[in-house]
């Protein structure tokens, strides 16, 4: 691995409305997924084998974790712990945009609920 990478947003695979980073490409033991969701979107009940890691950096959302429900309002991060189911959505007026971490070099999900 270089002494370091510079890699630019446009490079990342985007969704509709993510950028994902997956850090095997590169070299890196972590992924990320950079978030910017419009009121009411949001990412169905899943789960990783590794922590996944939420830095909410504008908006809210609503979060369920295992049997918590949260409301999560910038700036504010929450940390799952590996195995433990979650899902998203943004519950607030205007968008919200986060980054997920991923401590792993791949994305490994386990998807809970059929997709829409």
């Amino acid at each position: 691995m270089p002494e370091y990478t510079v890699v630019e947003q446009g490079r990342l695979g985007p969704s509709r409305r993510t950028d994902e980073f997956e850090g095997d490409e590169y070299g890196a033991g972590v992924s990320y997924i950079l978030v910017d969701m419009p009121p009411g979107a949001g990412v169905r009940l899943h789960r990783h084998p590794y922590p996944e890691i939420f830095i909410v950096q504008e908006g809210q959302a609503t979060y369920t974790v295992g049997s918590a429900t949260l409301e999560v309002q910038a700036p504010q991060t929450v940390l799952v712990s590996a195995a433990v189911p979650h899902a998203f959505v943004n519950s607030g007026d205007g968008p919200l945009r986060q980054v997920d971490i991923h401590v792993s070099p791949k994305f490994i999900t386990e998807w809970l609920e059929p997709g829409a």
